[in-house]
């Protein structure tokens, strides 16, 4: 009998049972081993740790880690507090603690669009979003028998220029009432007020075709077709006031040729679309994603 008969058996890490720790701050020396060596004494077993530097001589360090709380000797709210008082405050840190065990709930906003939204539900249920979806929001009805073919809650509110504030107040007050994280537009064929973004709070994520060059206008691939365009793409991004101007998380091209129609350059922008907000909504509920300015580091 070898001596590796005798290796006791590890025991098994529950892969739920992790943290994500993501930071910015001034850069400096020290910060990795600080944040490692706080890790470590206080039992967590760290899994992936990224990091990027905009400037090792005064510019801003991100850090992305992920560790085990198996083994852990502090409760949440006490090991939260320490890290404050002996690693974040000394070197100026924004922090923040995501919990693989309690998944991000992430409203959705549609329209008539299907191919985003029922992109993301069937991401969902496969298990390749660690995310909830509480409830689906729209300003027609056409997707109802989708939305709750998953089970998932089904708002119509309709919006019109004249009632616009108060259509948005009442999308806000549903989505804070369901305990949303952020919302996701899902082809959602509206404008967002600086009053909407304000009065949630929270991240909103987008998705919009990119044409090289841009196309804007009711029918942008017939446009793009008429000039006879070699790449279409997608973008996905952060919403803020000014319009599709915010921090970039995703995009992708596809190529096209002098082939394609209207239409089938329609159905190739759909997929990228599609694919490019998978990407940018799992980055998100994966925090991976850590904005500076009107730019993201995404890990």
């Amino acid at each position: 009998m070898t001596a590796s008969a005798f290796k006791p058996e590890l025991p098994k890490l529950d892969p739920h049972n992790t943290a994500v720790l993501t930071i910015s701050c001034p850069d400096r020396k020290g910060i990795v081993a600080a944040v490692s060596q706080f890790l470590h004494s206080h039992g967590a077993n760290i899994l992936h740790s990224d990091q990027h530097s905009t400037d090792p001589s005064g510019g801003t360090f991100f850090m992305r880690m992920e560790f085990h709380l198996d083994g852990l000797d502090l409760a949440r709210e006490p090991f939260e507090r320490a890290f404050a008082s002996v690693v974040a405050e000394p070197f100026g840190m924004n922090w923040r603690l995501g919990y693989t065990a309690e998944p991000k709930r992430m409203a959705v906003l549609v329209s008539k669009y299907d191919h985003c939204f029922l992109d993301l539900l069937w991401r969902k249920r496969r298990g390749e979003l660690n995310a909830e979806i509480p409830l689906v929001i729209s300003n027609h009805e056409d997707l109802r028998r989708d939305a709750e073919m998953f089970g998932i809650p089904f708002h119509v509110v309709p919006v019109t220029k004249e009632n616009k504030a108060e259509a948005e107040a009442e999308q806000v007050r549903l989505m804070r009432e369901a305990g949303a994280d952020f919302a996701v537009l899902a082809r959602y064929m509206q404008i967002l007020s600086g009053d909407f973004l304000a009065s949630f709070g929270r991240p909103v994520i987008n998705i919009h075709h990119s044409f090289l060059p841009a196309f804007v206008g009711a029918n942008p691939y017939r446009a793009a077709f008429k000039r006879g365009v070699k790449l279409i793409g997608a973008t996905s991004h952060y919403v803020t006031e000014e319009l599709d101007a915010g921090p970039i998380i995703a995009q992708d091209v596809v190529p096209v040729t002098h082939r394609e129609t209207p239409d089938t350059l329609m159905r190739l922008g759909r997929d990228v679309e599609r694919q490019v907000l998978a990407r940018a909504v799992k980055a998100h509920v994966e925090d991976r994603v850590l904005v500076e300015g009107n730019k993201t580091v995404v890990f």
